[in-house]
């Protein structure tokens, strides 16, 4: 990160009162509600003072009980309260700043996701978002109230004795200056235990997400290793964290009892020389007492503080990851009447990271409306990408792309997209029901439109197989249903969307002879009236579509119809004559 751009990030305490501006009403609140306990409570010594003076002076002592009593449970009822309402409003901070990273993250480039790992966001939008619930209650509103009613018992301590309150505040400036030293320390080592929580969401997501071939490898024993590595990490992290908390909380504690066992000497003395009554005496030790609660209410909210802002600085650093812009309005649904797209690429250079090489070199090709375009070529060619360039999953380094005549960046993303179904090459499919992975990509899709889709993908079958139906689990990532069943509803959801434009990469590679000869009637009946472009290995599938793209190396070497290109182009001849013949069944 630049120079510039470090200076442009906003100071944690910024951050925080960012998130807790739209709850400051409530959070007001119950920072009085706290006012009012601490109110309660510096009256108490007073009172007693009062209490102990009848007492001496043998007077009637029940309006002194009274009003003590009412005092306690005023403090204990207001006190809880406010606990209540603080307490509410940090949960509700929390869900704020989840909401917002959740919505953020959604909204990411695909190459700000690639460049990050999946475990490490989760833990941001989990872990750290939880400690703000603390810096909300103990550290904003904890300084706050715990800062004044500490300045009250202060004032308060000055009128019953300036001598013993002099002593006091010598002990406790004391105590300051080694929380100086500590304090930073806490800082440096919440971040560092963040960071490794992070770490170990990483990993486990990693092992979790190829969990089957971690089996079948038999490297449970290694992976173990690696994730209680982990976690060792970050209890060792957060140990030192809570070594440095313990220290400041400590300090505080030590620095009122020396404070105490000071007054108590210097104030026997001072009883013992006339110069202050035994009252007088009991009065300030009730408030040295009374001190401690504030104290350490601010020392909680300073070592608080730096956890979370620890925890403020890495959601902040997800929030700075580079994001797609957000849609102005509602993501706009495919018209079922709308013209097919027409594409071009015109001198299309791409590369995934400025640290590797040229994926595309000066690609270039048109397709018209309407047709299948078939994308051949050997394995790296750069056939997957040209997918990943049209829904601008990627934008390219030089060169332009147009969908009727537009280039794609003067598009809406949810425009350009609604416009697109694409079939990805694993066909990945959501945790869920069959019904939300079909209507992932339209929801307001009716009955009869999927009926018709699921028997177009020979998909009704297994419907009719399965106990709920359209409403059955399907598993994580899809578990419950075969490669050639997941790759099928994933074109289902595609062609639910009724696209100008239809991706389909490597579709028909998981499917028997049967439902491949059966979609590829399918897909041919689309192009009729839409765009479809395949990426395919399968002879059959290429000599059917109405022209094909031959790419080699991350150039486009020839375009032509199978029987042009078996002619005139050497290397479609060759994978025609192995590749795809050994692939079709």
């Amino acid at each position: 990160m630049s120079t510039a751009e470090t200076a442009a990030v906003p100071a944690p305490w910024r951050l925080l009162l960012g998130y807790v501006r739209p709850h400051r009403w409530s959070l007001l609140a119950g920072a009085l509600l706290s006012l009012v306990t601490g109110a309660t409570g510096l009256l108490l010594p007073l009172v007693a003072r009062g209490l102990i003076d009848d007492l001496a002076a043998d007077r009637a002592i029940t309006g002194a009980l009274l009003a003590l009593s009412a005092l306690v449970v005023a403090n204990a009822g207001v006190g809880a309260l406010g606990s209540y309402v603080l307490r509410r409003t940090a949960e509700s901070v929390v869900l704020g700043a989840r909401r917002a990273l959740s919505s953020y993250l959604l909204r990411l480039r695909i190459a700000a996701v690639d460049r990050s790992e999946p475990g490490d966001l989760m833990a941001r939008i989990t872990s750290d978002t939880t400690l703000l619930r603390e810096v909300t209650t103990d550290s904003l509103v904890g300084l706050g109230t715990g800062g004044l009613t500490l300045v009250a018992t202060v004032v308060l301590m000055g009128v019953v004795d300036p001598v013993l309150l002099g002593v006091t505040l010598a002990v406790v400036l004391g105590a300051g200056t080694v929380l100086g030293v500590i304090v930073p320390r806490i800082n440096r080592a919440s971040r560092q235990a963040q960071d490794a929580v992070g770490v170990m969401g990483a990993s486990l997501e990693r092992v979790l997400g190829a969990l089957r071939t971690v089996k079948a490898s038999g490297a449970e024993d290694r992976e173990e290793r690696t994730l209680h590595a982990a976690a060792e990490e970050s209890w060792r992290q957060s140990v030192r964290a809570a070594k440095w908390s313990a220290a400041a909380g400590n300090t505080a504690g030590l620095a009122m009892q020396t404070a105490f066992i000071t007054v108590l000497a210097v104030g026997g003395a001072r009883v013992a020389t006339g110069a202050i009554d035994i009252a007088t005496l009991v009065a300030f030790l009730l408030y040295v007492f009374y001190l401690m609660s504030p104290i350490q209410q601010v020392v909680g909210a300073v070592t608080q503080y730096q956890t979370g802002a620890a925890a403020l600085s890495r959601i902040q650093e997800a929030l700075r990851l580079p994001a797609e812009p957000a849609a102005v309005g509602p993501d706009p649904l495919p018209s079922p009447t709308a013209e097919p797209a027409a594409l071009a690429f015109a001198d299309v250079r791409f590369r995934y990271a400025d640290d590797l090489p040229y994926v595309h070199h000066g690609v270039t090709f048109e397709v018209p409306p309407r047709g299948m375009t078939a994308f051949v070529g050997p394995s790296g060619a750069g056939k997957t990408t040209v997918f990943s360039l049209i829904e601008r999953f990627y934008d390219p380094d030089s060169g332009t792309i147009t969908l009727d005549g537009r280039p794609l960046t003067d598009w809406e993303l949810p425009r350009l997209r609604s416009a697109i179904g694409y079939v990805e090459q694993d066909a990945p499919v959501l945790s869920g029901t069959l019904r939300d992975n079909l209507l992932l990509g339209n929801p307001e899709a009716g009955d009869d439109t999927v009926r018709r889709v699921l028997k177009t993908t020979r998909l009704d079958d297994l419907v009719a197989r399965l106990p709920q139906g359209l409403d059955t689990l399907v598993g994580h990532r899809g578990t419950k249903l075969s490669g050639g069943e997941r790759q099928r509803v994933a074109i289902a959801r595609a062609l639910l969307r009724s696209p100008r434009l239809l991706l389909l990469d490597e579709a028909t590679s998981q499917l028997d002879a049967v439902n491949e000869a059966a979609l590829r009637d399918t897909v041919a009946d689309v192009a009729r009236t839409t765009t479809v472009l395949v990426v395919a290995h399968r002879l059959s599938t290429v000599t059917s579509a109405d022209r094909i793209v031959v790419m080699d190396a991350g150039r486009v070497r020839a375009v032509g119809t199978h029987r042009e290109l078996v002619a005139a182009d050497p290397l479609y001849a060759e994978l025609a004559a192995t590749q795809f013949l050994a692939t079709a069944e």
